[in-house]
């Protein structure tokens, strides 16, 4: 965990919000890396539209926000087990937006999560009960640009993205705005088995984050997750990573 000296050698002025509930027995770790992230404004009803009874859209400044965000993950591991070799380590895709549970909890609601590997594509939506989609892609760097590309495959249907983007500096702290918290600052994430919802905490240090320039843009993943298309300029971020523990899935207890 991070803390107000910072962490992995990089400045405290550069991260954003430590996790005020840590996952202190996870059931999977992960690690999100090279993480580029496009948020765009939609209609609180547009994207409400979208989720189950019982979660409802948060918002920040009168709107819904929904993300494209590509990046490396890396080596997915069980507590106490190495990792499953090349099925650990892969490009991934994500459209997700943000929710409330019953109970004000703040949290992630994903739409689609794209990724190279079958097999924990059908895991994942076993267990977790979550949208992953099995997808051809790549990441490329030159200097200071990245670009990401995806292409589904299963299940059938046009999605794809290719997202080009400069990174910038390290955000310093006086810099760091309420809209940077509040897509980054999320600690669980939604689901639903069956008709139940579920809730899983997600813990991980405070990310450093870059202001970054986009470059190019082209992408049919909002429309595949029903979504119509995003208007006026995104916000941007890029991030080095974080290692990530998720905690089990847990029924979520109607508010009292």
């Amino acid at each position: 965990m991070g803390d107000d000296n910072g962490f992995n050698g990089q400045p405290a002025e550069a991260v954003l919000a430590v996790n005020p509930r840590p996952v202190k027995s996870p059931v999977m770790l992960q690690g999100w890396h090279d993480l580029a992230s496009v948020h765009w404004r939609y209609d609180p009803a547009v994207v409400q539209a979208l989720l189950p009874d019982g979660f409802r859209v948060d918002t920040f400044d009168g709107s819904a926000w929904v993300g494209l965000l590509p990046f490396h993950m890396r080596r997915i591991r069980l507590p106490g087990l190495p990792p499953f070799g090349p099925l650990s380590t892969f490009p991934e895709t994500n459209i997700r937006t943000y929710l409330l549970d019953p109970q004000g909890r703040r949290g992630v609601w994903f739409c689609s999560l794209d990724i190279t590997r079958l097999i924990p594509a059908l895991v994942a939506r076993v267990s977790y009960r979550l949208p992953y989609c099995w997808a051809k892609m790549s990441i490329e760097t030159e200097g200071d640009v990245w670009t990401y590309t995806s292409r589904r495959r299963w299940p059938t249907g046009e999605a794809s993205s290719r997202v080009k983007i400069r990174v910038g500096p390290q955000v310093p702290t006086q810099d760091i705005t309420e809209l940077d918290h509040f897509i980054t600052a999320r600690w669980a994430l939604g689901t639903q088995f069956g008709r139940r919802l579920m809730w899983a905490d997600v813990d991980h240090e405070p990310w450093i984050v870059h202001r970054a320039e986009l470059l190019d843009v082209d992408e049919s993943l909002l429309l595949a997750a029903g979504l119509p298309a995003p208007e006026g300029d995104p916000v941007v971020l890029w991030s080095p990573g974080v290692t990530v523990r998720i905690g089990r899935p847990r029924s979520v207890r109607p508010h009292r």
